[in-house]
């Protein structure tokens, strides 16, 4: 698109919010060919609404060819102007549906990675008991780093989010869902795997290869990790999971996500007497947030899971 559009945006009418909604999935899907599931139609028609979509702002919003699917500075700033317009618009549909205490509208979790496999259920179960009291509300779940967790209820993106509790966020309440314990792990191929606890000495253990994480952990916790010979990182619980089971590492797990490969006999935990730390879960809320029905129907579901 050559220039800009010469006049102000008049109005943005239902066919803008429309075409703003596609977009927001077509950003979020990294593509348009990956955005057919999700939006149900194919790439031609996404490619039509898209340009459509272009010609009504007089902006060029993203670059799309054999390069791969990529935004503009000015896609970018239209990206987060389109959140923020359709986080206003489900407030305001879902305060006036709170008028008529029924339930409808939105929930937008972020969640933090492995947490579907912890015994309690809290998230599962609350989950449930708001679809029966609103068989109609929508529910989106992302999983996503502890920090884009915090950053997204904070603007709004998200209503609620799971994460662990490392230090609040003065914008922020945060909820205490569950304790959980990881311990030091190591796979099937690993030398220490069948060393008695007893003979495996710390300054053997100390030794081995490890991963560190990248994302944030208390104080307490780092200490565990200093103690380590850290030679790799991973970004979640996930990828270090996939680091231990090549039999080269050894890191640390939640024990309840780590239980199914130890009942396969594919993971053991060393030293678990000695090597492990402790670390709250939290669900976290906006402080001041609007009165938002759905959300805190939710909120008495996890509090009384």
């Amino acid at each position: 698109m050559s220039s800009r559009r010469p006049d102000p945006l008049a109005q943005v009418s239902d066919f803008e919010i429309r075409l703003l909604k596609l977009f927001r999935s077509v950003v979020e899907c990294g593509g348009f060919s990956a955005a057919e599931s999700a939006l149900g139609i194919g790439r031609s028609a996404i490619s039509q609404q898209m340009s459509d979509l272009e010609q009504r702002l007089g902006l060029r919003l993203c670059q799309r060819g054999r390069a791969g699917f990529a935004l503009t500075e000015e896609g970018r700033e239209v990206y987060q102007s389109t959140l923020q317009l359709l986080a206003a618009l489900e407030s305001f549909r879902t305060e006036v549906n709170g008028l008529h205490q029924h339930l409808r509208g939105e929930l937008n979790i972020g969640l933090t990675d492995n947490l579907v496999t912890i015994a309690h259920m809290r998230i599962t179960n609350a989950l449930a008991r708001l679809k029966v009291q609103g068989p109609d509300v929508r529910i989106h779940i992302r999983m996503t780093p502890p920090s884009e967790v915090e950053q997204g209820v904070l603007d709004g993106r998200l209503h609620i989010g799971v994460v662990p509790q490392v230090g609040a966020l003065s914008g922020l309440e945060y909820q205490a869902l569950y304790d959980e314990r990881s311990l030091l792990y190591c796979a099937v191929g690993h030398p220490l795997f069948y060393v008695d606890d007893q003979q495996l000495e710390d300054e053997r253990l100390n030794a081995q290869e490890a991963i560190a994480p990248t994302f944030r952990v208390p104080p307490e916790v780092q200490s565990h990790y200093q103690a380590l010979n850290c030679t790799a990182s991973a970004s979640d619980r996930e990828g270090m999971a996939f680091l231990i089971l090549t039999g080269r590492y050894i890191g640390y797990l939640p024990d309840h996500y780590a239980q199914a490969w130890v009942q396969q006999g594919r993971l053991r935990a060393l030293k678990a007497s000695t090597r492990y730390y402790d670390i709250n879960l939290a669900a976290v809320t906006r402080k001041g947030r609007r009165a938002h029905l759905v959300l805190e129907s939710f909120l008495e579901a996890l509090a009384e899971a």
